[in-house]
């Protein structure tokens, strides 16, 4: 059997942790009952406009806060070096934390040199020990490529290997009806981390006929199924609820097992994104910059 647990942790090319499976992104009560469970993992970003609640609850818990890693992202409207400096300040302000654990541009928008000035602030604000590891999210192939490039650049002109910083992170909205497998492949090509967001298909696709057979099979929810399905494809899923019964059923995936012809089965060869998809979008969208 894959032996998984609401506690394991995948080892970031940064060199620090991350908990393989992630709560919803709400507010402090949600965050709190998250905790409860076994959570350890909080997603939040600028554009949710959660951050302050996510803090309060962090703060308060009684789990020290070397357990809890705490994720934020710079907006979509954000991204440039000015405001991505100004939503980091932004974002450690309204927390009340010391550092951030994980940051992550939030899409491939802004254009070349915007998109490399946003990344070289996340490169200075873990030099200045205000974040710990930085990635990516929502972006595709072409975005990623750029990005290396970006890095090269920036250790050419900042004087050094490692001046340009390091990907440990990039997520994705990632399920059996949207598996991004060139995604998934130049990641693991380079060690990154794979965060899937809406690993359930906000229950889209429930009722399926292979999924419903697997839930019945192990007496388990379809929304269970398609959790640790994510999980022992080595993803950090990011299942979100602001119901306490269903962010208590997202954990409870440890007592079975997909076997490997079952984990194939589910992926399928659509491309059925339920979210937004920046992934698309060509090297020159600005779509709305605010800087």
């Amino acid at each position: 059997m894959v032996k998984l647990g609401i506690s394991d942790k995948i080892k970031l090319n940064s060199g620090y942790e991350i908990p393989q499976l992630g709560p919803a992104d709400e507010v402090d009560k949600i965050v709190e009952e998250a905790f409860n469970v076994g959570y350890r993992h909080v997603d939040s970003a600028s554009a949710y406009r959660n951050e302050a609640g996510c803090g309060a609850a962090i703060l308060r818990s009684s789990i020290p806060r070397s357990e809890i890693f705490f994720t934020s992202k710079i907006g979509p409207k954000h991204i440039s070096y000015n405001a991505a400096k100004r939503i980091i300040s932004e974002s450690l302000q309204k927390t009340g934390l010391e550092y951030i654990d994980l940051m992550l541009l939030h899409a491939p928008y802004g254009g070349s040199a915007n998109r490399k000035g946003a990344w070289l602030a996340l490169v200075e604000a873990v030099e200045e020990g205000k974040i710990r590891s930085i990635g990516v999210s929502n972006y595709g192939v072409h975005h990623l490529d750029e990005l290396e490039q970006h890095i090269k650049q920036l250790e050419a002109e900042r004087s050094g290997p490692g001046k340009g910083g390091v990907i440990s992170v990039g997520q994705w909205e990632v399920h059996p009806w949207c598996a991004r497998s060139d995604i998934v492949e130049w990641c693991r090509k380079r060690n990154v981390v794979v965060e899937a967001y809406a690993p359930i298909v906000r229950g889209e696709r429930f009722g399926e006929p292979d999924l419903k057979k697997l839930a019945e099979k192990y007496g388990k929810t379809e929304a269970q199924v398609l959790v640790r399905w994510s999980l022992q494809k080595g993803y950090v899923p990011l299942p979100k609820s602001v119901r306490a019964e269903r962010i208590e059923e997202n954990a409870d995936v440890y007592d079975f097992e997909l076997n490997e012809e079952e984990v194939k089965g589910l992926e399928t060869k659509e491309y059925s994104p339920v979210c937004w998809d920046p992934t698309t979008s060509e090297l020159d969208n600005y779509s709305g910059q605010e800087v």
